[in-house]
């Protein structure tokens, strides 16, 4: 017999899912190697496309611009109107995308018990990620 193929299913953002486990689900949103690093810089209060080409890692622009409109069309980041007045936008973080703070924390908690070689900015966070 045939094996049945599943049903193809898309997420609220219209993306096709390759299963309906949660834990696969977040991580085909924020899995790769950038996306919590741009909420991270969220987090820490950065908002301008500049801010977060000049985080240390060094995203490239064009992977930058991706995820920060797919953080936009799944509702964990939005564009406002830039805090300095000018006409550039942006961006800060949703009700759901701070959601992510204690998953983020967990990450950095574990980060400095297991791996010697992390740094965390304690100055910085003050109990921020």
């Amino acid at each position: 017999m045939p094996k049945k193929r599943a049903a193809k299913l898309k997420n609220q953002a219209g993306d096709l899912l390759r299963s309906p486990c949660p834990l696969a689900c977040a991580l085909d949103l924020m899995g790769d190697r950038w996306t919590l690093l741009i909420i991270r810089d969220m987090m820490f209060g950065r908002s301008r496309f500049k801010d977060f080409s000049a985080s240390p890692e060094g995203v490239p622009t064009n992977i930058l611009s991706e995820r920060l409109s797919r953080l936009q069309r799944h509702g964990l980041a939005e564009q406002v109107p830039a805090a300095d007045g000018s006409q550039r936008m942006g961006y800060r973080l949703t009700e759901k995308g701070c959601a992510l703070r204690p998953v983020l924390e967990a990450l950095r908690d574990w980060g400095l018990r297991w791996e010697p070689s992390t740094e965390a900015m304690l100055e910085q966070s003050s109990g921020k990620t």
